[in-house]
């Protein structure tokens, strides 16, 4: 199952939107507000949980400087990866696409592709907002 948002542009440069999104702690703000739990586990783990669903933890997969980040489900359970794709517009402009990429079985993923698009865009949404 694949979920894609829109793209968004950021008022910042392509730096400093690099620099906010791999700094984890920063995904607190990204959150929608049906957050319930959010901590941070280390430098590349931390786990959040929105309200009625279980906890996710998510762990640092990948990051290529200025370009991605690529976060993994640290569970096999549901293995999945969110990736923020970073492009630069010009120095004070800079585009952001959220990606989810899992592999579910076809009830898993009919169950989970709402709530997972609008966390997604949620995501995005915030991170237009920094």
């Amino acid at each position: 199952m694949e979920i894609t948002t829109k793209k968004k542009t950021v008022s910042k440069n392509i730096k400093d939107v690099y620099e906010f999104v791999i700094d984890l702690k920063n995904f607190e703000q990204l959150m929608p507000d049906s957050i319930d739990k959010f901590e941070v586990l280390d430098n590349d783990t931390f786990l959040f949980a929105l309200k009625g669903m279980p906890q996710i933890v998510l762990k640092r997969n990948n990051q290529q400087p200025f370009n991605q980040l690529v976060l993994g489900a640290a569970s096999e359970k549901l293995p999945f990866t969110l990736t923020v794709d970073i492009a630069s517009i010009n120095d004070n402009e800079t585009e952001v696409g959220l990606s989810f990429e899992g592999e579910f079985n076809a009830m898993m993923a009919m169950m989970i592709k709402t709530p997972i698009t609008n966390f997604m865009n949620a995501l995005s949404e915030n991170l237009s907002e920094i």
